[in-house]
């Protein structure tokens, strides 16, 4: 009967295995093998870039959404120029090549001209844009109705661009005082060949205060963000004047400076805190080869992961997009000159090793002994491991802090009082009970931390980065840096000096200069002033919640006289 019938079996135990390993490593293959023909695609963009005019990269219906310049269709896979923008389908690249030119970064006539047409592309304007001639909104249509110009970015309709744009000379827009024109640059070349160095004689649009900028970006810093900064300031200057750090040193990219009017140009160092240091390193170069009248400012857009000098001049603790291009220009434009000290670290063995050279660092930002620097020091050594894992601000910022908890508990830097002597200006200074040193220049450490100034209402002097004094403290050990950072506890403060000298007596302890750490033996190490360097300051932010702060920035604030340096 129906009521003493055995239960149908379940279904097989083999088969729901099969089932559910389908279901777990289908997607990932269907992932992989995207992610696999993606990377070959990129490649493929890439070599077809070596042989064209454009700066071609590859782009996709994940990417942003977009429409053929050559077939209005919408594009699902193919390429965009990083130059001037344009969009193109796959299988439209060679016909793109045959229609369509690039931003010319040179004139190709030598005869003079102070001006020049408007580059239009057609389709892809930017949503919610405005018309130059109608005032009326572009880029809500779909497909190719609007045009762009890819050097003063100003859109049209088609009807407007027929009836009156065809006409006009190209101003450059609101950046024509930071882009460097096509014609400037062919002009230029026509008076080397006749030796001539009067420069300030061809300024384009006639205008006293044009400051050309320079881009320098290095890929490789904190959130990689570099690449993708890269093309969208290519899209917006001249492309002559963004230079990938990967592919050239900031020595060759600044001779551009030599073509240029003197003391006008204004760089843009797009990278961490050891970024900027390299730049530095390069314009000291130039002092040494007699450039001195090309000496540039400096602007900081901070992707690294401390950022110290970024948040000190004003410039923020860190950039991760939240801010457009545009507005980062404008604050350039709009930045005042300051002073930053340099300052030369020697390092001199004692005993045996004192027959080798002395190691020599030039030092913006910070040195110091002790657990800040065997943060660094482990930090450095992982990422020399494994590189492609210290892809992100935020990953970088949780192993400096696994390694200050691992620090805490094992205390490998204890009675440094007792390894080392210091003197300040000629004079020996008592150490307390001590794991660390830390020597000053600027007025941030350890990612965004006030350290001299400490908190409570002891009055001490704010910390000032062109005042040729150092700012010296003492620290007890990683958990008192912890609680420094969260404004728990102050430093210990030494003093201030204009020259160092620093004993390491006995045993090997770790040091640091601007986050670049190493492990040191028995040494004399000697901190004296090296030069100045001419930085960008933008003010209209403050870079920390104490209102406090707001009559240093003022005071940091004078006229830069470019004879001091």
């Amino acid at each position: 009967s129906a009521a003493g019938a055995a239960p149908s079996p379940g279904p097989p135990a083999h088969g729901l295995v099969f089932w559910t390993l389908c279901s777990v490593l289908l997607p990932v293959l269907i992932t992989l093998w995207c992610s696999f023909q993606r990377s070959r695609r990129q490649m493929l963009i890439r070599d077809i870039s070596w042989k064209s005019k454009h700066d071609w990269r590859y782009t996709d219906l994940f990417g942003q959404p977009s429409y053929c310049c050559v077939c209005a269709q919408h594009i699902l896979q193919g390429a965009f120029c990083n130059c001037c923008g344009l969009r193109i389908n796959e299988g439209c690249l060679k016909k793109a090549e045959q229609l369509f030119h690039c931003k010319e970064i040179m004139m190709s006539s030598s005869g003079a001209r102070s001006s020049m047409p408007h580059h239009w592309i057609r389709g892809n304007v930017p949503l919610c844009s405005c018309c130059m001639v109608c005032r009326l909104q572009c880029g809500t249509l779909p497909k190719l109705c609007d045009y762009r110009c890819v050097w003063c970015q100003h859109t049209v309709h088609d009807e407007c661009l027929v009836d009156y744009i065809k006409t006009q000379e190209c101003t450059f827009g609101k950046f024509r005082d930071l882009i460097i024109p096509p014609y400037y640059l062919s002009t230029i070349k026509q008076m080397r060949k006749e030796k001539r160095t009067d420069y300030e004689k061809v300024a384009p649009y006639c205008r006293k205060h044009w400051m050309p900028v320079i881009v320098l970006a290095n890929t490789r810093s904190g959130n990689n963000m570099g690449e993708t900064l890269l093309g969208e300031f290519k899209l917006l200057l001249n492309p002559i004047q963004v230079f990938d750090l990967s592919k050239i040193t900031p020595a060759k990219a600044l001779q551009l400076c030599t073509l240029l009017p003197c003391n006008a140009v204004r760089v843009l160092v797009c990278g961490g805190d050891g970024t900027v240091g390299w730049v530095l390193d390069a314009i000291d170069e130039m002092k040494i080869k007699g450039q001195e009248r090309y000496i540039p400012q400096v602007a900081i857009l901070p992707l690294g992961t401390g950022n110290d000098l970024s948040n000190t001049l004003g410039w923020g603790a860190g950039y991760a997009g939240e801010v457009p291009l545009e507005q980062i220009l404008q604050n350039v434009m709009e930045a005042d000159g300051v002073k930053l000290d340099r300052w030369k670290v020697q390092v001199t063995n004692k005993g045996y090793y004192n027959l080798r050279k002395p190691k020599v660092f030039t030092m913006n930002n910070y040195f110091s002994i002790g657990p800040d620097a065997l943060m660094a020091l482990n930090f450095h050594a992982h990422r020399e491991k494994t590189p492609s894992l210290f892809s992100s601000r935020i990953i970088n910022k949780a192993v400096y802090f696994f390694y200050g908890t691992k620090d805490c508990l094992v205390q490998e830097c204890k009675d440094l009082n007792k390894k080392v002597e210091l003197e300040l200006d000629g004079e020996r200074i008592e150490l307390p009970n001590l794991e660390g040193i830390i020597f000053l220049n600027i007025g941030y450490w350890g990612g965004g931390c006030r350290l001299w100034e400490g908190v409570g209402d002891e009055p001490y002097p704010l910390a000032r980065h062109d005042d040729g004094l150092l700012e010296v403290v003492g620290v007890h050990g990683s958990f008192h840096c912890a609680q420094i950072q969260v404004k728990l506890a102050n430093p210990v403060r030494l003093g201030q000096a204009h020259t160092v000298r620093l004993i390491l007596k006995s045993s090997k302890m770790p040091m640091q200069v601007d986050g670049e750490p190493w492990a040191q033996g028995p040494c004399t190490v000697t901190i004296t002033h090296k030069t100045h360097a001419l930085m960008l300051y933008h003010s209209d932010e403050q870079t920390d919640d104490d209102t406090s702060s707001s009559s240093e920035e003022d005071h940091m604030r004078e006229p830069v006289n470019e004879e001091d340096t």
